[in-house]
């Protein structure tokens, strides 16, 4: 295993490009300003901390491609991992195209790679901060023209966030990926909106494994407001969510979950929280009757 060290003048996607599966690469504090997909194997990115290092750009899904098509939420990431087992440590990946709701969409990280780990790392946008791989089968469908096959495998893909700060404003963890976050601050900011959600899993049906939030403060900054914020909503049909031994603040709203707008999914989204939370949704499930992890 090969250690790099690079400095701010040099272009992190070219020392990516060249760098050998299984390689480190320690990158500098401050910020680089470019947007990057890591395509190889066993990379490992260290920076000089959470708060000193940062991977940033401010792409959003109304901004145009120069075929003069709109990139749509899929291609607004700042950092795309497409490669298996690939870390992060000590550092920020942030979008910062700001204001979604004029500019639409904005990923900080698109993870479409397995075995992926972050650990003591920040993300950081507002709506779609991170997204999980794989997509819906309508989506992969719809954007085949679109997007790049590494932006669409099918295949479920894992992934291990531990002692994170993820940061958003809607759907901010979003996709169809089985994801484990253990220690993480879920911290909820202000966009202008008068309600957020931070879980949008697109789980199918077959897939026993989704997102799991295990030990995590749902935080929120100035300006959201008491009881504006839901842990999850069901992007599709079957999604799948688990909350085990959270501590939630104000923020969050005393139902914790929403059935997405006038659908029925409802009866078909598996959300579990344990212990249990007076006043939630009748359909959020208990640990007794959790039969899928």
């Amino acid at each position: 295993m090969s250690e790099w060290r690079i400095n701010l003048r040099e272009n992190l996607q070219d020392v990516l490009d060249i760098a050998p599966p299984g390689t480190v690469i320690r990158l500098p504090a401050g910020v680089m300003r470019q947007k990057i997909v890591v395509r190889t194997p066993g990379i490992t990115l260290i920076g000089a901390g959470m708060d000193r290092t940062a991977l940033a750009f401010d792409r959003c899904a109304r901004d145009m491609d120069k075929a003069g098509r709109p990139l749509g939420t899929f291609r607004s990431f700042t950092l795309a991992v497409t490669a298996e087992n690939v870390t992060l440590r000590d550092l920020t990946v942030r979008n910062d195209a700001a204001d979604p709701v004029r500019n639409g969409q904005q990923v900080a990280l698109s993870v479409c790679g397995d075995g992926f780990l972050m650990d003591s790392c920040a993300l950081v946008s507002t709506q779609d901060t991170l997204f999980l791989g794989p997509l819906p089968p309508d989506l992969r469908l719809r954007y085949r023209d679109v997007l790049p096959p590494e932006l669409r495998r099918p295949e479920p893909l894992s992934s291990r966030f531990a002692n994170c700060r993820i940061a958003g404003s809607v759907d901010f963890v979003f996709g169809g990926g089985s994801a484990l976050f253990e220690g993480c601050e879920i911290l909820s900011v202000a966009d202008g909106r008068r309600v957020g959600y931070v879980a949008a899993p697109s789980h199918e049906l077959a897939q026993t494994d989704g997102f799991v939030f295990r030990r995590c403060r749902f935080t929120a900054s100035p300006g959201v407001a008491p009881g504006s914020v839901y842990l999850a909503r069901p992007w599709r049909d079957h999604g799948l969510c688990v909350f085990e031994d959270c501590a939630y603040g104000p923020h969050i709203h005393p139902a914790g979950f929403d059935k997405w707008g006038t659908t029925c999914r409802d009866g078909t989204a598996r959300f579990y929280e344990t212990p249990g939370v007076t006043g939630r949704v009748k359909w959020v499930r208990g640990p007794l009757d959790r039969d899928v992890r």
